[in-house]
């Protein structure tokens, strides 16, 4: 389901305009006849693609995989689809590694998401690993602890009266969906019980690193 506008500003994913729900713009003609009972002349495929394009961006920045997907599904043929694109990205109006950037600042600082996160999204977008690397690097490791760490405290208020053990579980496992490293998510909600006078006896008892390494995939350890 879509992201509503407030919840992640520039980088939500609103629904599609209401012709484009209905499905019923497909490229290469318009709907509807003029006036006179005359139909409408079909549309250039070249002219219905740049208007599917068009469309998409103004909703929100896509990237070149987006919108060449957009183009497909409404029937526009591969090599115009291409050429369209090519010229779209000498000009400008595409460019991956500046949505890259764009999409990891921003839904970092709006949606509290970690490197590993913001790099799946990035993928299914078809941002290259080059470029998603490049954007990635922008995040300073501070900022993204620091983070982390904001999300623990404000957690912590809403889950002031549940018990320690279900509020770990609870902390852990919304940094680890967030994208946080098992090592980090474990020791800041550790910190985090640690300064509540009901909660320190069972922080005390966590061993961080014991419980990080048996998170950790295999092939990661």
């Amino acid at each position: 389901m879509p992201e509503r506008q407030g919840e992640s500003g520039l980088w939500a994913d609103p629904a599609e305009p209401p012709s484009e729900q209905r499905g019923d713009s497909s490229a290469g003609r318009r709907g509807g006849s003029r006036r006179g009972g005359q139909p409408a002349a079909p549309l250039d495929p070249r002219e219905a693609a740049r208007e599917i394009c068009l469309r998409q961006l103004a909703v929100r920045p896509r990237t070149r995989l987006e919108l060449a997907t957009a183009m497909r599904k409404r029937g526009v043929e591969d090599e115009i689809a291409d050429e369209i694109l090519d010229r779209y990205d000498e000009v400008g109006i595409i460019d991956d590694a500046a949505f890259a950037r764009a999409w990891v600042a921003s839904r970092h600082h709006g949606k509290g998401l970690a490197r590993r996160a913001l790099a799946g999204e990035l993928r299914r977008k078809g941002v290259s690993s080059d470029e998603v690397g490049e954007a990635l690097d922008e995040l300073d490791p501070d900022v993204e602890e620091q983070t982390a760490r904001a999300l623990v405290a404000r957690r912590l208020r809403v889950e002031s009266n549940a018990p320690p053990e279900a509020v770990f579980r609870r902390l852990v496992g919304m940094l680890a969906r967030k994208g946080y490293p098992p090592g980090m998510a474990i020791r800041l909600v550790k910190e985090g019980l640690a300064a509540r006078d009901d909660a320190a006896e069972f922080a005390d008892g966590i061993d961080a690193d014991a419980l990080a390494d048996a998170a950790l995939d295999p092939d990661q350890r």
